[in-house]
């Protein structure tokens, strides 16, 4: 499930370039978490017509506290990547894709330092493991000279905020129902970056109506289900650090829908970074 999440952020970088060329962040972000929210109101509704009453599946007070820690831990949770999305969207429109995507990733690195905090200790065999997967990340992403520019620091700053949502949902995951939860997440991101938008930026469905279909893959595609798909592999493995290794292939799917989508270059240098990166992470399942 965490594979298939990297394959779709990653496919969904595009999208997300795309869209740039036409909308402004916040309406783009907007947009498509309120497109992720409605996609998974309808889920719910047709499990509920499938599944029948929850009532059934679980006592009343277990359900009352299912549905409080789904509220608690998706405005959490969506806080966290609402930041995280406003930071890496407008790092995005001032930084070559590549980049972005090794800065982005820098959270694989983060997010045992966080760990700690919490009282969880990641294994030496993880930070060896988080280290080599950064080393494969720098050759997939980085071509000649490197340095830092405004959109890069962007980038950055989205890195340090991306591991709070992983651990935040970590904590809230295994307490509540997965879909519930991302439903509660998505909304809370679209409704703050409607107001974002509508305080800083000048939203026109003229704008929207020619990157409908980058909206619509992000929204959907790498929204309702790539997020929800985190949740639950994240519910069934129980180590974030192990996890983020995982979802940190987004890079490389990254680039090879460049490569396969918009004829981007894919030389020797980026395929040894894919090798280094993948080795990383059967390390890290060992």
């Amino acid at each position: 499930m965490l594979f298939l999440t990297a394959l779709i952020w990653g496919t969904a970088l595009v999208s997300q370039s795309v869209a740039m060329e036409y909308m402004e962040p916040f309406t783009f972000c907007s947009a498509r978490f309120m497109l992720s929210g409605a996609a998974l109101v309808l889920f719910l509704a047709l499990r509920k017509r499938v599944v029948g009453k929850e009532s059934l599946l679980y006592r009343p007070e277990e359900l009352r506290e299912k549905k409080q820690n789904a509220w608690i831990g998706g405005l959490i949770c969506g806080l966290f990547l609402f930041v995280a999305s406003a930071f890496q969207q407008f790092g995005i429109r001032t930084t070559e894709a590549g980049k972005a995507g090794f800065l982005t990733a820098l959270y694989i690195i983060l997010v045992p330092i966080y760990s700690i905090g919490l009282g969880k200790r990641p294994h030496v065999r993880i930070w060896i493991a988080a280290l080599i997967a950064l080393v494969g990340l720098y050759f997939l992403c980085i071509e000649g000279s490197f340095s830092l520019e405004r959109g890069d620091l962007l980038c950055v700053i989205s890195a340090f905020i991306y591991p709070l949502q992983i651990l935040a949902l970590d904590r809230y995951v295994m307490r509540t129902d997965t879909v519930m939860l991302s439903c509660v997440q998505f909304w809370t991101v679209g409704l703050l970056s409607l107001v974002m938008a509508l305080m800083t930026e000048t939203p026109r469905l003229s704008s929207l109506l020619p990157a409908g279909g980058a909206v619509l893959y992000a929204g959907v595609m790498s929204g309702a289900i790539a997020y929800t798909l985190q949740g639950v592999g994240q519910k069934r493995m129980q180590n974030p650090t192990a996890a983020s290794l995982i979802m940190s292939l987004e890079a490389v799917f990254g680039v090879l829908a460049g490569w396969l989508l918009i004829g981007e270059a894919l030389s020797p240098r980026k395929l040894l970074g894919c090798v280094i990166l993948f080795c990383a992470i059967v390390l890290a399942q060992l």
